[in-house]
């Protein structure tokens, strides 16, 4: 009986060496990008959390034309034709793109998958709240999949006040050639003035000042 406790003893004491031997610095911090990068492949939240954090420290900022010094009109692809686009709400109600002449329009085209949509999506929600009281701004927050339910559970589920749509109309690859997010904005004319694909930071002052511009012109 001694020896058999003495044989568990000392099983015991080569376990906790090798498990000592295991848990060295290295092999934790391994261990923990192992989870990170497994994260990272497999949560959307978690890696447009990660992007989300990027643009707090001024990465992932939109490029804003240039505009002209005496008319503050955007310089470039405000001369492109205008073509038309319908989406529909949760209701069904469709709504064109000639519809909102007169208004600038913020349109943004996303998933609830797409981890870039998900770290923008707080900026967007942000830019439109502080022109929420101007009836000449509009936000269309277009599902490219198209599924009202599970779009309309992620704005609920994360505070944010804003309208959800689905394409009903074929998209102009002018528009929208298949990158999300993809982002426009159309002038009071209707052309458009601004195109940005993959995530940005639409929170920045001079972003808001743009768009500010672009609904008086």
């Amino acid at each position: 009986m001694k020896k058999l406790n003495q044989i568990n003893h000392s099983q015991t004491n080569s376990i906790m060496e090798n498990n000592k031997k295991w848990l060295t610095r290295s092999n934790i911090t391994t261990a923990i990008m192992v989870v990170f990068i497994g994260a990272l492949l497999i949560s959307p939240q978690f890696k447009g959390a990660i992007i989300q954090g990027l643009m707090k420290i001024g990465l992932f900022q939109p490029s804003i034309p240039e505009q002209d010094a005496q008319s503050a009109s955007p310089i470039g692809s405000s001369t492109e034709a205008i073509e038309e686009m319908v989406f529909k709400d949760e209701n069904g109600k469709t709504i064109t793109l000639s519809d909102l002449k007169g208004k600038a329009v913020f349109v943004n085209f996303w998933a609830t998958w797409c981890p870039p949509c998900i770290a923008e999506m707080p900026s967007i929600n942000k830019l439109s709240q502080k022109f929420k009281d101007k009836s000449n701004v509009v936000f269309l927050m277009v599902d490219m999949d198209a599924d009202m339910k599970k779009s309309q559970k992620f704005m609920q589920k994360n505070g944010y006040n804003l309208n959800v749509y689905a394409p009903a109309s074929q998209i102009s690859p002018a528009y929208f050639a298949g990158a999300l997010p993809t982002t426009l904005l159309f002038d009071k004319s209707g052309k458009l003035v601004f195109k940005h694909e993959g995530g940005a930071d639409y929170g920045n002052a001079e972003f808001e000042k743009f768009l500010e511009a672009t609904s008086l012109k």
